[in-house]
């Protein structure tokens, strides 16, 4: 039985989502001045995998074929973004996105950790009988 019908997990997928966020942020910033530093981001990747799952339907016939489906279930991935150069030492972290897309992600921890605690007050309010 599922408590609250998959929302816990839900904000658990997310609050790993955007704690990776905040990772790869804080890390990109911290070598903004580091030679041929390439930004890193978190990206979801469900969509495509979503839609090729959808199409393509396959089985292994022997237990030595490669699994069709990624066994990681994370909805993100860390890419490099080698596409930009900003600084004269090959680097392309611009600190001004960064700190934005930082303040931006914090506000959706924040969120989600508002959530998150929501429902658990809602538990324990009905554990204690609506007291």
């Amino acid at each position: 039985m599922d408590l609250f019908g998959g929302t816990v997990r839900t904000l658990e997928n997310s609050l790993d989502y955007a704690s990776t966020k905040n990772r790869v942020i804080s890390n990109n910033i911290a070598n903004v001045d580091t030679p041929n530093y390439k930004t890193k981001d978190v990206v979801f990747k469900n969509i495509l995998d979503n839609a090729i799952q959808s199409k393509l339907e396959a089985r292994k016939t022997n237990e030595k074929h490669l699994p069709f489906y990624s066994e990681n279930k994370s909805t993100y991935r860390v890419i490099t973004k080698n596409n930009t150069i900003y600084n004269h030492n090959g680097n392309n972290v611009d600190i001004d996105k960064q700190m934005s897309d930082l303040a931006k992600n914090q506000i959706y921890y924040n969120s989600l950790v508002d959530r998150m605690n929501g429902k658990f007050n809602s538990l324990r309010t009905v554990i204690r009988g609506g007291n």
